[in-house]
């Protein structure tokens, strides 16, 4: 891990995150019924409980209105969970000033365009390979591991090493 990135690890202490691409692996599975279903990566919900235990705050911010978001993080203890947000700096800002935490003590995992004003008003803010080329230029970290296979436990992991956790469970070398 990079000084800077260290550096700006250590003052987190909220992280969001966007849902499809990110803690999915972006794939829309959509039942007979038209149920829609969602795959998440357990090595992520691990990742996501253990800032918890060091009092990050965890909130996610999607697009989606899918029952299996709401769902899974409930299962994961995240009780910040905004849907339907076409914008997601509006719901962001308010969570920031709700928990009273300055733009630099915030990180971000975003992978696509409505992920760009969030990621830029961030201390660290991070994506995945599969981003555009515009995400991936405006976030301070690209993880080697793709949205869905662990990539948020990637940033959980990093951010864990900057403030000096022990990070159990570490899956890389973040």
């Amino acid at each position: 891990m990079s000084d800077d990135l260290a550096a700006r690890g250590r003052l987190i202490r909220f992280l969001t995150c966007d849902v499809d691409g990110v803690l999915t692996d972006g794939k829309i599975y959509t039942g007979h019924d038209g149920t829609e279903m969602k795959a998440f990566c357990v090595l992520d919900g691990v990742g996501l409980k253990r800032l918890a235990e060091i009092g990050v705050v965890v909130a996610w911010i999607t697009g989606s209105a899918a029952p299996a978001v709401a769902h899974r993080a409930r299962a994961l203890g995240v009780a910040r969970v905004i849907q339907g947000a076409q914008d997601k700096l509006a719901p962001w800002e308010a969570l920031r000033t709700e928990l009273g935490v300055p733009p630099a003590a915030c990180a971000y995992i975003g992978d696509d365009l409505p992920d760009l004003p969030v990621l830029v008003r961030c201390g660290l803010s991070a994506t995945v390979p599969h981003a555009p080329r515009e995400v991936k230029a405006a976030a301070h970290y690209v993880t080697t591991r793709e949205g869905g296979a662990g990539a948020v436990r990637e940033l959980c992991d990093m951010i864990l090493a900057a403030q000096g956790a022990v990070a159990r469970y570490a899956i890389s070398d973040a």
